[in-house]
C-alpha cells in the first residue's frame, strides 16, 4: 500500500522523523515522501544518521530551500505548503491510498503568503467540504467542534442544526458511546453560566434519532468529563478545551485525523518542535500511529 508523506517544516523535527521511522513504517506500507531527496539527505548529515538507501521521493520544487534548524521563515513556509499540495494531488488521483502530514509552521505559511491557517484549513477549501479534526490515541479521541478560531467566536457557532450535523458526519468513525462536553462551566448549571447547552442538548437528540440509536450523551461537564476517563470518544467545543486533556495524557503517542473528505489523512499531533529540531530528540511514536491508523482506514474503503 503507497501512502505519501509531506515534509513538513523542514527546520523543524519533520525530517529526522521521517529518517528515524522509515525502517519501521515501510513494514507498515510503501512510504513515498513528497520532498526532494537532497534535503533528506543534508538532514540526515546534520543529525548524523545513515541515510536509509531505498527511500522512495517526490522531486517537489527546484528551488530546493536551505535548512536552517529551528528558524520561521517564508522559504521553509512555502516549501512545506508545496509538499502537502503534492501529497493531496497524489492522493486524488488514487496514485496513494493514504496521505501523513508532518507538522508546518502556521507563521511560516503566513510569511509566504499563504492564505491557510494549517492542514485542515486547506482541506476544507481544497474540497469544498467541512472538514472535521479529530485526534487522539488508540485509548481516547477527541473531535473539535471547533478548531483553529479565537476562543470569542466559539459560542456563535455552537448552534442545533449545525452541531447535531457534525454529530452524524463523525458517527461513522465512533463505534462506542461519545460524551459531547458542555461549553460553560458546570454545563452552563441550567442556564445560570450559559445558555449555549440548551442547543447542544437539542443537537445531541436530534443526530441520535436520526442515527437511530443512542450514540452520544451530554452536554457533559467539562472540568470533570475526562475524570476517571470512562469513555473513549468526546466532542469538545473548542480546541483547547478538549486538547489540553488529551495532550496531558496521551501527548507522545496521539494523531490527528481528518474526516469528512475524500481521502484519507493523518497526521503527528505536536508541531514543528524548534526546540529540539536537528538534536536526535524526536520521538516517533505520534509518526507511527498516524501511519497505522492510515493503513487501518484504507483498509475499510
Amino acid at each position: 500500500m503507497k501512502i505519501a508523506i509531506s515534509i513538513g517544516d523542514i527546520n523543524g523535527i519533520g525530517p529526522e522523523i521521517i529518517l528515524k521511522a522509515h525502517k519501521k513504517i515501510s513494514k507498515l506500507c510503501t512510504p513515498i515522501y513528497c520532498v526532494d531527496k537532497e534535503i533528506l539527505k543534508k538532514a540526515a548529515k546534520l543529525i548524523r544518521y545513515k541515510m536509509p538507501k531505498d527511500i522512495k521521493c517526490q522531486k517537489i520544487d527546484k528551488n530546493i530551500p536551505t535548512i536552517s534548524p529551528s528558524t520561521i521563515d517564508k522559504d521553509s513556509g512555502l516549501y512545506s505548503y508545496k509538499s502537502f499540495k503534492k501529497s493531496v494531488a497524489l492522493a486524488k488521483t488514487k496514485k496513494v491510498k493514504a496521505i501523513i502530514t508532518m507538522p508546518i509552521h502556521k507563521k511560516a505559511w503566513e510569511l509566504a503568503n499563504i492564505k491557510y491557517k494549517g492542514h485542515t484549513d486547506a482541506l476544507r477549501d481544497y474540497f469544498k467540504s467541512e472538514a472535521i479534526m479529530i485526534l487522539g490515541s488508540p485509548r481516547m479521541f477527541v473531535a473539535l467542534f471547533s478548531d483553529h478560531i479565537p476562543l470569542r467566536d466559539v459560542p456563535n457557532t455552537i448552534n442545533s442544526e449545525s452541531l447535531s450535523k457534525f454529530l452524524i458526519n463523525i458517527s461513522s468513525f465512533v463505534d462506542k458511546k461519545c460524551g459531547v462536553l458542555g461549553l460553560n462551566p458546570h454545563a452552563g448549571d441550567f442556564g445560570v453560566l450559559g445558555n449555549e447547552e440548551k442547543e447542544i442538548i437539542k443537537a445531541i437528540k436530534i443526530a441520535n434519532t436520526k442515527l437511530n440509536k443512542e450514540v452520544f450523551q451530554g452536554p457533559l461537564v467539562p472540568d470533570v468529563a475526562f475524570n476517571g476517563k470512562h469513555l473513549k470518544y468526546y466532542v469538545a467545543m473548542y480546541h483547547d478545551q478538549g486538547l489540553i486533556p488529551l495532550k496531558t495524557l496521551y501527548f507522545k503517542e496521539s494523531i490527528n485525523i481528518t474526516l469528512n473528505i475524500p481521502i484519507i489523512r493523518t497526521s503527528v499531533d505536536h508541531g514543528c518542535a524548534f526546540d529540539i529540531a536537528y538534536k536526535n530528540k524526536a520521538h516517533i511514536k505520534s509518526y507511527i500511529n498516524a501511519v497505522k491508523m492510515a493503513v487501518k482506514m484504507a483498509h475499510k474503503e
